[in-house]
């Protein structure tokens, strides 16, 4: 689709070298606050003994992530000062964050829950702004010809930050490590990281030159915002309500003579629910974004759906990580409690030694990526998406202890250490190597296929939209795979995940011509900001 680009680097220089750097800066930028409210969060929570059903209502705060797409388009229609659109929008993001992570820090879970609560909201709700519009900007910056290591470079960058805020941090707050820190001051460090980003954005990354806004009036922009935002609260409340009911007429006639348990049934009920939920509002959303007539966001959907192809690319971006998406949604429960790996073996495999292979498939398919091109790349790195998920149901029919492994030994970084050797099984290690790699090779390949999609006029709201498609599988398929895997089981249900990475591949290869001819353009130039 494209570009609206216009004459480019015909070969890799030192400005597309420094870009590429940029690209992992910004990644790791939009890797650090994820897990703040997320995975580290909930150890902090523990730790200072709030309970378990607490823990579980807090997950909800990341759902800003999943719907980013509703305020994104503010960020294509409005410029901040000194800085250009995209450069001043990751500034201010980012000391936002700084101050709300501070505050978190001084705020106490177990006393001060609900305002513990609201601002694990409103870092989500900002972290996920940040992810729109560096997501706009790195698609914004790279020609077409960069966008496969651009790609990569994004993903290295997230990924290690994933690895101090999901990982390090951990062993910072375990005394039996070492570390001894206190989470408010792993949070309080988190914040004085992000003032940091903040002035190598200012200093290191290139300032693009200025692009046209849309052409919409920003009042009214404003208006549509706001419809939108009363739509979605409408639709919450009213699917809260009529939801539940309604899913539970519409099963009742196939549980009347099944042996189900209860506990299980009210759990189909419950996911029902949450689809019909989703089926009402999303239609109440774009009936007020038009009734309102939120330009900036029709005329971003405008200009994706007039494209050749838009509403199965649409349906592919859907699918593409769905397989991968539901084996991962349930990993760390199968391999504690389905297999009977320890804790600490599958926090070193899975959250250190797999986010470094995850890394290492990314670089690997940025650069297999400028020899195969972006059709090819994609139909192998996800073949080999879906065969990984065949190793996790092997691990469910065979179990543990079949491979010799080896032994991790006690070390001490100085910024980080592991104070006694962790035994790692064979077979755990092989599994979690293979879905790592070829998750990452993957991940490369398709955030290089959504930038081709889209308008460089529109980038923040048409990349947020199809990422938030793109998540799809990683934030609601959670539900299902839960309730399935107690249905039928650990090994049908990888069986199930494999199959599910099928369907496409199958629309990759009927969209094969369409596909190529987003291929490498080296014409191209990234485009202005």
């Amino acid at each position: 689709m494209a570009a609206d680009n216009t004459a480019p680097p015909s070969r890799f220089d030192l400005a597309a070298l420094h870009r590429l750097t940029v690209a992992a800066l910004v990644g790791f930028a939009s890797g650090l606050p994820l897990a703040l409210t997320g995975q580290a969060m909930q150890a902090w929570l523990t730790s200072e003994g709030v309970s378990i059903a607490t823990i579980g209502l807090l997950s909800i705060v990341g759902l800003p992530y999943t719907f980013k797409f509703l305020w994104a388009p503010l960020m294509d229609r409005f410029d901040l000062p000194w800085l250009g659109r995209r450069r001043g929008w990751i500034v201010a993001t980012q000391l936002v964050l700084a101050l709300l992570l501070w505050w978190m820090s001084g705020t106490s879970p177990s006393h001060a829950t609900r305002t513990f609560a609201l601002l694990a909201t409103l870092i989500a709700f900002v972290s996920a702004s940040q992810d729109v519009v560096v997501d706009a900007y790195r698609t914004n910056m790279h020609a077409p010809n960069e966008r496969a290591l651009g790609s990569s470079m994004y993903v290295m960058g997230y990924r290690m930050a994933m690895i101090l805020s999901g990982g390090i941090a951990f062993i910072w707050a375990d005394p039996a490590q070492g570390g001894a820190w206190t989470w408010p001051e792993i949070y309080r460090f988190m914040g004085w990281m992000m003032v940091g980003l903040a002035a190598v954005t200012v200093v290191f990354l290139p300032r693009l030159q200025h692009a046209q806004a849309p052409g919409s009036v920003a009042r009214q922009d404003l208006i549509g915002f706001f419809a939108v935002l009363v739509a979605v609260g409408i639709g919450f409340k009213l699917s809260e309500a009529l939801g539940p009911p309604a899913a539970d007429a519409m099963l009742a006639p196939f549980f009347a003579n099944s042996s189900m348990a209860a506990p299980l049934k009210q759990k189909w009920v419950d996911l029902l629910a949450l689809m019909l939920g989703l089926l009402f509002t999303l239609p109440l959303a774009a009936f007020a974004a038009r009734w309102a007539r939120f330009e900036t966001l029709l005329g971003g959907l405008r200009s994706y759906f007039a494209q050749e192809g838009a509403w199965p690319f649409l349906a592919f971006i859907v699918l593409f990580k769905l397989g991968d998406a539901f084996a991962g949604s349930l990993m760390t429960p199968f391999l504690l409690q389905g297999v009977g790996f320890g804790l600490a073996e599958v926090g070193v495999v899975n959250k250190i030694l797999g986010i470094w292979l995850s890394i290492g498939g990314a670089l690997i398919g940025g650069a297999l990526m400028l020899r195969l091109g972006l059709w090819r790349s994609l139909m192998i790195f996800g073949i080999l998406q879906m065969v990984s998920n065949l190793g996790f149901w092997w691990l469910a029919v065979a179990g543990k202890g079949l491979m010799s492994g080896l032994t991790l030994p006690a070390f001490d970084w100085g910024f980080v250490k592991l104070a006694q050797p962790t035994p790692v099984d064979g077979g755990l290690l092989l599994v979690i190597a293979a879905e790592n790699l070829s998750g990452g090779m993957g991940t490369a390949a398709f955030l290089a296929f959504l930038m081709s999609l889209c308008n460089q006029r529109f980038t923040a709201t048409q990349y947020a939209l199809l990422s938030a498609f793109a998540s799809v599988g990683r934030v609601w398929v959670g539900p299902l795979a839960g309730v399935l895997a107690e249905s039928i089981g650990w090994p049908t249900f990888f069986i199930i995940s494999t199959v599910l990475a099928a369907p496409a591949l199958v629309m990759l290869w009927w969209m094969r011509h369409a596909v190529r001819s987003l291929e490498v353009d080296p014409d191209a130039v990234p485009a202005d900001d």
